[in-house]
């Protein structure tokens, strides 16, 4: 009797087309066994390491390799049959399962077919997404905590792409080591929807290490149904801009910073895909565009003086140059606002602008070979971090102007409450 059990689990499980359980109105149906027996024998099962059961979210898929026999025997004497719930061939069994040989040439199909989860993640180094990014036929979005790939509008189901380059990633996420080294992490269910191809493409670059977990976001939304606990440091920088500009609004002057970048996600503007100093160079050189580039003199029209005397080395003579947009913010800050504070908080953010300013220039002064190094990684978050601060600051100091008090912006609980996640 269990034998048979065992054969209709093992059928639905390869003819499913998913890997799903078998339901015991199912079971019944297609044995004539009564509800009481079946569940007899089910539980005889699961002690013998026959099968599994699922009940927990969608039982209709097994969510996770690792499995406890006592959750499962206490639901069934629990439930009695009352409770939805579906049965998988334990992974025990799996593993001489000869219908599972069918799937051993797509990776993770084969992973599943021998009893992985399908919420079940893999870890990957981080270079696997860029013949995605780099490849204009992709549609390539992430906020650097998760993200998608899917091919574009204009080559889904064309004839001018290969069908199994036609693919869909619908979420992939970061992880980490404990030395906060970067992967991508994605779950099994997702990997096997890719094409036999490119799931061998993936499986080329896995990292296989027992310390990796997935960013704590990622792993809320995805497991624990959160709508999120927390902004990426990213999106909170560009919220800055914008709630900065919605204050000089406030205040009657042209915006501070001639665009937010809120409507639309900035290619590179994202935590490094590739540790290289070239990479690194890059994103300093957008970082600045963001910043001091980003700064309109206009604000300052009617504060300041836009220009300063300068005498030339050359010959002495006294000419007239533009003054820099760092140097205008700084001078308009120590003359508009005094801090209550002891730290010196202009100092603090016109530090930042200028390291960021400097670092953008350095590469222009030289010839040199690129480098790859994991400590690159670390570098960028630190610089991130600090040019975040250093604009979270400004927008603290216009909201103290007297005309933004009486009517602020709206501002998101989390950008106010600096709840934002820097890995």
């Amino acid at each position: 009797m269990l034998d048979k059990i065992y054969t209709l689990v093992e059928k639905k499980y390869f003819t499913s087309g998913d890997f799903n359980g078998l339901t015991l109105l199912e079971l019944i149906k297609d044995t004539g066994f009564a509800k009481d027996v079946a569940l007899a024998e089910i539980r005889v099962g699961v002690e013998t390491d026959l099968l599994t059961i699922e009940h927990m979210g969608n039982p209709h898929i097994k969510l996770f390799a690792r499995v406890n026999k006592e959750e499962m025997l206490g639901f069934l004497d629990e439930s009695m049959g009352e409770k939805p719930f579906c049965m998988y061939p334990h992974p025990e069994k799996l593993k001489s399962a000869a219908a599972a040989e069918t799937y051993r040439e797509p990776p993770f199909a084969y992973e599943l077919a021998k009893g992985a989860g399908q919420l079940d993640f893999r870890a990957f180094d981080l270079s696997i997404l860029e013949f995605y990014r780099n490849d204009p036929r992709y549609h390539y979005e992430t906020n650097s905590i998760q993200g998608r790939i899917c091919v574009t509008d204009e080559y889904f189901e064309s004839e001018f792409m290969p069908e199994h380059d036609q693919v869909l990633l619908q979420s992939f996420g970061f992880a980490y080591d404990k030395e906060l080294n970067r992967y991508v992490g994605v779950v099994l269910r997702y990997l096997n929807k890719l094409s036999p191809e490119h799931q061998r493409i993936w499986a080329a670059k896995q990292v296989k290490k027992d310390d990796i977990w997935l960013h704590p976001e990622y792993f809320a939304k995805s497991f624990q149904g959160s709508w999120g606990t927390k902004l990426s440091i990213f999106d909170a920088f560009v919220q800055e801009l914008d709630q900065i500009n919605q204050m000089c609004d406030r205040i009657g002057k042209p915006k501070l910073f001639r665009e937010s970048y809120c409507q639309e996600r900035i290619r590179g503007f994202e935590f490094l895909l590739r540790p290289t100093k070239s990479e690194l160079e890059d994103f300093v050189h957008l970082l600045d565009k963001m910043m001091s580039d980003n700064i309109s003199k206009d604000f300052f029209r009617g504060d300041l003086e836009l220009e300063r005397d300068v005498t030339r080395k050359t010959d002495g003579k006294i000419v007239v140059e533009p003054k820099g947009t760092i140097q205008l913010l700084e001078e308009w800050l120590r003359k508009f606002y005094r801090s209550a504070e002891s730290e010196d908080s202009v100092e603090i953010l016109i530090k930042t602008f200028r390291k960021i300013r400097k670092l953008r220039q350095e590469p222009a002064h030289r010839i040199g070979l690129d480098m790859f190094d994991q400590a690159i990684f670390k570098e960028q978050r630190a610089l991130i971090i600090e040019a975040y601060n250093a604009v979270r600051i400004l927008r603290l100091i216009f909201g103290l102007h007297p005309d933004v008090n009486a009517n602020p912006p709206k501002i998101s609980d989390w950008l106010r409450d600096g709840k934002i996640w820097d890995i």
